[in-house]
């Protein structure tokens, strides 16, 4: 008995997730369809100018946009930025260095220090356990 493997597919919003593009900037085509397992490989493997374009010049999505300035998705929210931005807008507001950024900044920061540590506890905590 043959089984037949079915073709795993995802909605565009997805296969835009993890692009890590905006969905509304991408092409017609892409928004309207499905997109196989085999086609988003093909995509991050080769993409095609499009997509180089996008992930280049933007817009890109917030959390794209929150990694690019070094802030977590909440402080993009506190900071007033609810849209997509362009590179050249991210590139602009790094900058500009408005309070709002340096401070989520500091925030970010203090939260991977947190986590540095606390994972670093677990480790030694592990290491006497075993």
């Amino acid at each position: 008995m043959t089984q037949h493997q079915s073709t795993q597919t995802m909605k565009p919003a997805t296969a835009a997730k993890k692009l890590g593009v905006y969905l509304d900037a991408t092409p017609a085509e892409f928004q309207e369809g499905v997109v196989s397992r085999a086609e988003l490989n093909a995509l991050q493997t080769d993409p095609p100018q499009w997509l180089r374009d996008l992930r280049r010049d933007g817009p890109h999505p917030r959390p794209v946009v929150a990694a690019k300035l070094g802030v977590s998705i909440s402080g993009l929210a506190r900071g007033g930025v609810t849209e997509p931005l362009t590179t050249e807008q991210i590139e602009a507001l790094k900058q500009e260095r408005p309070e709002w950024l340096e401070r989520e900044r500091a925030t970010q920061a203090e939260v991977r220090k947190e986590t540095a540590r606390l994972k670093k506890r677990d480790a030694e905590r592990a290491e006497q356990d075993g």
